[in-house]
């Protein structure tokens, strides 16, 4: 057993997938010499070469467009967006033409590519660096998204992805990067599309993913002290969505409040309520509640803990509805 953080165990997913499938690529805006912002991708090229993890120009649209033509032509890519925020030039790349090959080849051409995205806030970054823009990409059909809270998850679910012969967006938490936790790197265990209780309690269910979901544990222990008992459910993939263990995790407990960091409106909490609504009505026993980020643009880092769900947030929505 090692200790591992969140990117250290990217690391290692992206060496291992690189040592196993000289298919597989790793490029984005500083990925080579400088190893990555974050050092995901630090000692990739040394090791592999520039020929297979190498620089790209600082042009989102470009990387997109440049990682779609390399998959159709038989690689993996690994593409990395540098930051949530910098990516949205790159979204007609990914809408109208990564997202639809699929289908646009009636099932005949995989697109095995992944675009890793850092995502959400929390940690003290500047303006355009802290975004959860996970709704764009849930909401395209023809994309798998995923979003790991731990880092033997990142391990997991990135070797996974591409090993997938569709599209996935990666959506690495920036304020779990450096945290730890003591295990074994492998790709077996749950797949893509399977959501995990990470704490059993019969009272609620938290829902939730990525970064939330260590803040969604410490509320659960917060309300603990007074009694109340609460399960916390790790989506891990938003597309698929779980529905059966989301059903399930709410039917037991009859509550349900459901935690991210995005705005409220639209987000990926609306359609996880809604689902709830459609499959467990007869079950509930109070009103679903949404502990989220608000409908503005992301604060200064001086007052991001003001914007970002908070452990007594959540521990508050969890009580409120336990209450009703």
């Amino acid at each position: 057993m090692a200790d591992y953080t969140m990117v250290a165990a990217l690391n290692q997913a992206l060496r291992d997938s690189l040592r196993d499938d000289d298919r597989s690529l790793v490029l984005g805006e500083d990925v080579g010499p400088l190893g990555g912002v974050f050092r995901v991708t630090d000692g990739l090229q040394k090791e592999f070469g520039p020929e297979r993890v190498f620089d790209t120009p600082l042009a989102e649209s470009a990387i997109a467009g440049v990682s779609l033509g390399l998959a159709l032509a038989g690689w993996h890519p690994v593409a990395e967006m540098q930051f949530d925020g910098f990516s949205y030039p790159a979204l007609d790349q990914v809408i109208s033409h990564v997202a639809k090959y699929r289908m646009r080849s009636r099932g005949r051409q995989a697109v095995p590519m992944v675009i890793r995205m850092p995502f959400a806030g929390g940690y003290g970054g500047a303006e355009h660096h802290n975004d959860s823009p996970e709704t764009y990409y849930a909401h395209t059909a023809g994309l798998k998204v995923v979003a790991p809270s731990t880092p033997l998850d990142a391990y997991r679910l990135l070797v996974q992805s591409i090993r997938d012969p569709d599209p996935v967006i990666f959506f690495e938490p920036k304020s779990r990067y450096w945290s730890k936790e003591s295990g074994e790197l492998t790709a077996d265990g749950l797949p893509i599309g399977k959501a995990r209780v990470v704490r059993e309690g019969e009272d609620c269910v938290s829902v939730t993913y990525g970064a939330m979901v260590a803040r969604a544990l410490q509320a659960a222990d917060r309300v603990s002290e007074d009694g109340t008992e609460c399960t916390v459910l790790d989506l891990r993939s938003l597309v698929p969505l779980d529905l059966e263990t989301l059903a399930e995790t709410v039917r037991s407990c009859g509550r349900a409040v459901v935690v991210h960091e995005a705005p409220m409106t639209l987000g990926m909490g609306g359609e996880i309520v809604a689902r709830i609504v459609e499959d467990c009505f007869d079950y509930l026993e109070a009103p679903i509640l949404r502990v989220t980020g608000y409908d503005i643009p992301y604060p200064p880092a001086t007052i991001e803990q003001h914007y970002v769900p908070s452990v007594a947030r959540i521990a508050g929505a969890v009580t409120r509805t336990v209450e009703y």
